[in-house]
């Protein structure tokens, strides 16, 4: 059984170092997801303040008609003047050339007024710009890393797998099974040794017959609580008699601490 556990020991440190290299090669676009979405919200903003600008600038040609025709029928009234007989019509055209000074003199103030906001729509446009350009860059050259860092990755892993496939031919399937599970779920640890009838891997009291088996190296035991591997390791204290338990009740601790199994 030495040289199973041995074997076993070899196979938890690859299996370990090869889970875990899986898992940071799922994570590493995380990094390319949360700066493509914040490239994408630039865009979008800037899609927007786009659209703003081009109305606005629709909005001064607008106004720089009506100021043409405000400013064409003023020019007419002021013409028909030298012509006019009447103090009525006098006063009629009157008003025409004030309503259209003062159209044309709020259309001129609006024109002011959207010209100066284009001009800010403009900075910030450019500034916007920039900032999507640099933010395209960066997803560029961390797109470029992750691809090195994952091709590494690959390469490590692809080395474990076949460290891997020269230990597990001869290993039974049921036991292989579980122990790779084991090794997924207690963070890189599947088989721990037995010191002074307690799990190392738990921390939990072992039954004192369950421990005399473990030390008598028959056969592959899994903790009843934690489900790793268990070996005797070699000066660790005498199994005291006060830890006696039947084997029916090795199943009611594992129930009465709550836990089910690794590979139940």
């Amino acid at each position: 059984m030495e040289n199973t556990f041995e074997t076993l020991r070899e196979l938890q440190d690859i299996l370990s170092k090869k889970y875990a290299i899986e898992r940071d090669i799922l994570e590493i676009p995380k990094a390319l997801e949360t700066k493509q979405e914040i490239l994408n919200r630039l865009k979008k903003t800037y899609v927007e303040k786009n659209q703003d600008f081009e109305s606005t600038k629709e909005e001064i040609r607008h106004l720089n008609f009506e100021m043409t025709e405000a400013e064409r029928l003023r020019e007419e009234s002021e013409k028909k003047m030298d012509v006019i007989t009447t103090q009525r019509e006098y006063e009629a055209l009157d008003k025409e050339i004030r309503d259209a000074g003062e159209k044309e003199q709020r259309f001129r103030r609006e024109i002011q007024k959207c010209e100066r906001d284009l001009e800010e729509m403009k900075s910030s446009l450019e500034r916007e710009e920039q900032m999507i350009k640099m933010q395209q860059d960066e997803l560029t050259a961390e797109n470029n890393k992750i691809k090195a860092e994952t091709s590494d990755k690959e390469a490590l892993l692809a080395q474990l797998q076949k460290k891997e496939s020269k230990i597990t031919p001869d290993m039974d399937d049921g036991i292989l099974f579980k122990f790779q599970r084991i090794i997924r779920n207690k963070s890189g640890v599947g088989i721990v040794p037995v010191k002074s009838n307690i799990c190392s891997g738990c921390h939990m009291v072992l039954p004192a017959q369950f421990v005399n088996d473990i030390r008598g190296g028959k056969e592959i035991q899994f903790c009843p609580y934690c489900s790793r591997i268990l070996f005797w390791e070699a000066g660790g204290e005498p199994v005291s008699e006060a830890y006696e338990f039947d084997h029916e009740d090795v199943g009611g601790l594992a129930d009465l601490v709550g836990g089910e199994s690794d590979f139940d």
